[in-house]
């Protein structure tokens, strides 16, 4: 900020005219008068307008607090608030249409300080180009944070020549976008303060072994998390991992190809990471074991990944003792069990958050588990064909620091809940579905005993069968929301969120049980994030 006292074209300079040229419309009037002396030699006076004496500094703090609606309307107030609202906002969500080019020159004089940028366009709209791009990076070169969503007429050449005007661009979250390698590569070789990529259906890439390698450039000194979703040639991104030396988190998603060989080559070179993301991938134990080159590991998912097995995650848990959260979703192949959780039991003594989805733990594992892992406070099984009233029972006895349970479709009966009832002193939230022998009266019960506990019972069958964990790590609620949740919408507004949701919800794609649960506990995580 630090601007002086705003001034608008045709006003005058005396304070005491433009005191009186918005007194009619000023938000802040009182019994207070101020008076003047005219030219004429008549002496004058109307109601006093201290907003006045706020600085633009004050007044810009004010509006940045309020959400996006009221921020339009304080605009409208006068055309000082007009002119520090736009030059405070610095989050900006824009639908991406070809008709935005000819309102780019308007729309980033009024707001002049926009630092982070969402441009979405509507799938069945023609986005806009390389000339809006362009323009935009010209108005806006102190741009740090960049959301393109559908914007499939943007190309090479445009990237390029956006990535040279915004060189201190720090994050970059691209998704249905049609330039290539090219064009990824520029970014990467002028953005030497990039500290996020995150990349989805990247479709100028799809040239199988064609397509040209990606990275590091000047990026990979600064770039911490990487995300590739739904990339049929994700691995040409494997010369930016590699030489992102930096890197604290991977996430691969739904990524075509043998990814073994490849994660061994990450691990061996990158092994400052911290986080990893592999679902619906090819890998097997080969790759799952690389990642014991990696010993400050504290988070993994390991989701539909059905050659990944016991002695995989055994060779994870022995190597990476720092593990905090661990997701798991076997996809009922029974290849990890009770063998594999032991040795995180025994090995991971940190494990605060565990998620077990179609996965058939029994009451030795589940024993070892909370008895050696005294820190775990949130636990979700889901699918287990294992998990009866007998280790709920034995959950309720040794988890002495569980404060969240989340079960689905498992064989548990009212007697688990009379059991929980007496147990985990700390628990705040159990939330049951699908359990069919748990009935109302049973949930009912367990409110009685513990008033201190939110139960949720939720026996309705819904259409999605899917108890798989959610489709981004954001949607489970424990950790930052991205780019898409801050920036806040304008006078121009993206249209693409209905049909979006829509279409995650019949591929089954969208919010689950075990991702609601814990989107809705995550507030009770920030102690054990800080930890």
């Amino acid at each position: 900020m630090g601007q002086s006292t705003s001034t608008v074209a045709g006003a005058t300079t005396s304070h005491r005219s433009k005191a009186r040229s918005m007194a009619v419309i000023s938000p802040v009037l009182v019994n207070d008068h101020q008076s003047w002396v005219e030219p004429d030699g008549h002496t004058k006076s109307e109601p006093a307008d201290y907003t006045f004496n706020i600085p633009d500094e004050c007044l810009a703090c004010i509006f940045q607090s309020l959400g996006s609606g009221d921020r339009k309307q304080c605009s409208l107030v006068c055309r000082r608030w007009l002119l520090i609202e736009g030059q405070s906002r610095h989050r900006l969500s824009l639908d991406a249409q070809s008709k935005l080019l000819c309102v780019v020159p308007s729309l980033f004089t009024r707001f002049d300080s926009v630092t982070k940028l969402a441009l979405k366009c509507d799938r069945r709209s023609v986005s806009i180009g390389d000339d809006a791009l362009i323009l935009i990076s010209l108005r806006c070169q102190k741009l740090t944070r960049l959301k393109l969503r559908a914007c499939r007429e943007l190309t090479d050449a445009g990237m390029a020549v956006f990535a040279k005007n915004c060189k201190g661009l720090k994050k970059l979250s691209c998704g249905s976008c049609s330039f290539g390698a090219k064009g990824m590569n520029a970014l990467l070789d002028n953005c030497n303060s990039l500290e996020e990529l995150s990349v989805k259906r990247l479709r100028g890439i799809t040239d199988g072994a064609a397509a040209d390698p990606i990275g590091p450039g000047v990026a990979g000194s600064a770039l911490k998390t990487v995300c590739l979703k739904e990339l049929y040639n994700g691995q040409c991104f494997g010369p930016l991992i590699i030489g992102s030396k930096n890197l604290k988190t991977l996430k691969l998603f739904r990524c075509s190809g043998d990814w073994d060989k490849l994660l061994e080559v990450i691990t061996a070179r990158v092994t400052s990471l911290v986080e990893v993301h592999l679902e619906r991938l090819q890998v097997s134990d080969t790759g799952l074991s690389a990642l014991l080159h990696c010993p400050n590991i504290e988070i993994l998912h390991l989701v539909k990944t059905p050659e990944c097995t016991n002695m995989g995650l055994v060779a994870v848990a022995e190597h990476c003792k720092l593990l905090r959260k661990l997701h798991i979703d076997g996809w009922k192949t029974n290849r990890i069990s009770d063998e594999g959780l032991i040795a995180v039991a025994k090995h991971c003594p940190n494990l605060q958050e565990l998620v077990l989805i179609g996965v058939n733990p029994t009451r030795a594992s589940l024993e070892r588990l909370a008895t050696n892992c005294q820190n775990l406070e949130r636990l979700a099984l889901c699918g287990s064909e294992t998990v009866g009233d007998a280790e709920i029972s034995c959950i309720a006895a040794k988890c002495t620091a569980l404060k969240k349970l989340c079960i689905k479709s498992c064989p548990v009966s009212d007697h688990g809940m009379e059991a929980l009832a007496g147990g985990c002193p700390n628990l705040v939230k159990v939330k049951v579905k699908k359990c069919r022998a748990v009935t109302a009266e049973g949930a009912d019960w367990l409110r009685a005993s513990r008033g201190s506990v939110a139960v949720n019972l939720d026996t309705i069958e819904p259409e999605n069968q899917d108890a798989s964990a959610s489709d981004s790590p954001q949607e489970i609620g424990l950790e930052n929301p991205s780019l898409v949740t801050q920036v806040e919408a304008v006078n121009i507004a993206s249209g693409t969120a209905g049909r979006s949701t829509s279409f995650k919800a019949r591929l089954g794609l969208g919010r689950t049980f075990v991702a609601c649960t814990f989107r809705r506990w995550s507030s009770f995580g920030g102690s054990s994030r800080n930890n």
